[in-house]
């Protein structure tokens, strides 16, 4: 049985990882996570999916939730990377990183961080959306430059960052398979009098509204067809059964990244 300890555990999708926690047979939780804040705080786990109580409290404690767990699952926010990352090489605990829109400073301190512990980072763990990315890296290189290339992404009113970090991963990609680096091709938005299309450029175009969990397209247009390939998340748990299958690789391996 493997032990999993779950940092933002009243999120979205802390609690989707909750969830698939439970149902499976091969985990058992460890600990949980919220923010000191949370009227929560001391209730037990299982009342953030509604189920009954399995003995875990909620803590705001990181060395609490973490002392016995074998692998962690991080859907949090940026701002708390490091402390995550910290309390996971104090703990010796393997460390699944979900967290989108990481800076230079988290991504710097995670590649430390790899050397005292195994870590795994996805900006999207939904393992249809990295078989997605595969094919689209492939696509791209076999069509070449003979076709422009637009991302469109739509996500939930609350999402904070764009484009999605599953967008710019798809886009990086696109841009490794011209020889490229993303930076020299992105195009984040249009508006007004812009010109003929640059070629080589990758376009993006965010939608952000209701509860869309998430929708990626990639078109690749020519002058004479068009490829396209979409992928749409229908449920938050897509997510977290993929953070668990990682948290199953990552357990007991040696550090790295």
């Amino acid at each position: 049985m493997l032990r999993i300890a779950v940092l933002g555990a009243a999120g979205r999708m802390g609690r989707a990882v909750l969830s698939c926690v439970f149902e499976a047979d091969d985990l058992a939780l460890a600990g949980a996570v919220i923010e000191p804040s949370d009227r929560l705080l001391g209730r037990d786990a299982a009342e953030l999916v509604g189920m009954d109580a399995v003995g875990v409290p909620l803590t705001d404690e990181r060395k609490q939730a973490l002392h016995s767990a074998q692998a962690a699952i991080d859907f949090t926010l940026p701002s708390a990377t490091e402390a995550n990352l910290k309390a996971c090489i104090e703990s010796g605990t393997a460390l699944v990183i979900g967290t989108t829109g990481l800076e230079d400073r988290q991504r710097k301190a995670m590649e430390k961080a790899a050397s005292e512990i195994p870590i795994v980072y996805a900006r999207n763990m939904s393992v249809g959306v990295n078989v997605f990315m595969d094919l689209v890296g492939r696509t791209a290189r076999a069509l070449g430059d003979g076709y422009d290339v637009e991302i469109i992404e739509a996500h939930h009113r609350y999402k904070v960052d764009a484009p999605s970090g599953t967008a710019l991963a798809i886009a990086e990609r696109i841009a490794e398979a011209k020889g490229r680096k993303l930076d020299e091709l992105a195009v984040y938005g249009r508006h007004g009098r812009t010109g003929p299309r640059v070629p080589g450029t990758i376009g993006f175009a965010v939608v952000r509204g209701g509860n869309v969990v998430g929708e990626h397209t990639v078109r690749f247009i020519g002058a004479e067809e068009q490829v396209e390939f979409t992928h749409e998340a229908a449920d938050r748990k897509t997510f977290a059964r993929g953070a668990l299958r990682a948290a199953r690789w990552a357990a007991g391996r040696a550090p790295g990244l």
